[in-house]
């Protein structure tokens, strides 16, 4: 790791609270790397994260101000979103979804079009202690228990190596948001750039800055954040799957 990324990486963790010090919080600050701008959201084991795809009445949320308003209305906030998986036009998740109001989709093993099917994928799963990013099919072979999960593809970090398909210098660059879990599985990272970026460069910050041995590409080009703290909630097109991070208000 770069001492400017080490620099950083330390403090957005050193903004972490400590355990029983008041009001869990998530950092979502601002972090540079090889000259690219992402914000980093870090949460540790405990803290109450959740995936969203639907309401109670089975309408889909499709964004962050719905949600956040009918969280309000049982006195919780959300600290952090952002879009967590891929989607059909009717904004149904591509592959595996688990959330509140159950499971949706099934996890899919076989390689296809498009970078949802860029081999190997993966699935992003909260458990009881912590996270994990675990490969499609190791997935589907042994299933984790998890509270919550979303399937996405391509994986950025595959056992500490980038994915054998990027290519450094690639002109194909988007926003693009993803999530790394650390080699113990208690720290996650929620990140998304600022500006377009390749998948190289972006699974860069995952390998080298965050030091995440496996992580996984949420999506690009409709990439969204909601983050209060940082006075910024992205507008856009109606979203599928979301992840957040929720604490009692």
């Amino acid at each position: 790791m770069r001492a400017r990324a080490r620099i950083a990486l330390a403090a957005l963790l050193a903004a972490l609270p400590a355990w029983g010090g008041g009001p869990a919080a998530a950092a979502c600050a601002p972090m540079e790397h090889d000259g690219h701008r992402h914000v980093v959201c870090t949460v540790t084991a405990g803290q109450d994260v959740r995936l969203w795809l639907r309401d109670g009445d089975g309408r889909v949320w499709g964004g962050f101000d719905r949600l956040e308003a009918a969280l309000a209305a049982r006195g919780e906030r959300l600290v952090f979103a952002m879009n967590a998986g891929m989607y059909h036009a009717d904004r149904a998740p591509v592959g595996l979804f688990i959330g509140e109001g159950g499971t949706e989709g099934r996890v899919v093993t076989a390689a296809g079009p498009g970078n949802f099917g860029m081999l190997p994928n993966g699935v992003f799963c909260v458990h009881e202690d912590g996270f994990a990013v675990v490969e499609s099919r190791r997935f589907a072979d042994n299933p984790p228990d998890c509270v919550g999960a979303s399937q996405s593809g391509p994986m950025l970090v595959i056992e500490g190596a980038v994915h054998p398909r990027f290519i450094p210098g690639s002109p194909s660059r988007f926003v693009r948001n993803g999530v790394g879990v650390s080699a113990d599985g208690t720290t996650a990272h929620f990140v998304i750039s600022d500006r377009p970026i390749s998948f190289h460069d972006f699974a860069g910050l995952f390998r080298d800055a965050l030091e995440t041995p496996q992580a996984l590409y949420f999506d690009g080009n409709v990439s969204r954040l909601h983050a209060p703290g940082l006075a910024r909630s992205d507008r856009g097109r109606q979203l599928g799957p979301l992840v957040g991070l929720v604490v009692a208000d």
